[in-house]
């Protein structure tokens, strides 16, 4: 059994409620999605045994807060995923698991070994695909097993019914995650500022715990 990873390296984390945190990555290759904010399209990629992968893991310093598995989508990878993340388990690592929160079924096969996910909540006026709110459902219920916080890009052309739907099946799944809005990179957040404010207090409205954390790697440049 292989896998397709493009890097594996220590960094901060620069997303979320886990920010500043030092963590392990390993970016698996590939995904299911074309959002058009994707700042992550490599077109290379190592292929690695589960074993191999983790004696690169074991060559890093085990001073990080975890191991951030991420993407792309390392659910596309699903046994391989699961192998891996059974052994970073027995070697009492924690394991934090980055996704786009779209593959339910592989998610279940592996979320015994998982103990933190990152789960994007893919708003179809962001994204600039269709509605993906059945399968965000299913992943949510699934994910909400173990500690698990939710991240949505918000843009120029994110709407506020997109928002008021992601809320309407957070409040039906599980009320108590934080939600964290996220301005688009590749716009100017001062243009945002507005907009999240004033999503901010739908969240707050409708009692969804809410922060705007922009991705701070790139703006004090570290990978």
């Amino acid at each position: 059994m292989k896998a397709r990873i493009t890097e594996v390296f220590d960094s901060v984390q620069g997303e979320g409620i886990y920010l500043g945190e030092p963590q392990l990555f390993v970016r698996f290759f590939g995904c299911n999605l074309h959002c058009r904010f994707c700042d992550t399209r490599p077109n290379r990629f190592s292929e690695y045994e589960p074993g191999e992968l983790l004696d690169e893991i074991r060559l890093y310093a085990n001073s990080f807060h975890s191991i951030s598995f991420t993407g792309g989508e390392p659910l596309l990878q699903k046994d391989f995923l699961k192998e891996i993340l059974s052994l970073t388990h027995d070697h009492g690592y924690k394991n934090y698991l980055e996704t786009n929160g779209t593959l339910a079924y592989e998610l279940k096969d592996v979320i015994h070994y998982v103990d933190i996910v990152a789960m994007d909540l893919k708003l179809p006026s962001s994204t600039g695909m269709g509605g993906l709110w059945g399968m965000h459902y299913k992943f949510l219920e699934i994910a909400s097993c173990k500690e698990v916080f939710l991240k949505a890009i918000i843009s120029q052309a994110t709407t506020e019914d997109d928002l008021r739907a992601a809320l309407g099946l957070i409040g039906s799944v599980n009320k108590a995650v934080v939600l964290v809005l996220q301005p688009n990179s590749y716009e100017n957040h001062s243009r945002l500022n507005k907009k999240l404010k004033d999503f901010q207090n739908v969240c707050l409205e409708n009692r969804i715990t809410t922060c705007i954390i922009p991705q701070m790697h790139k703006m004090i440049g570290v990978k």
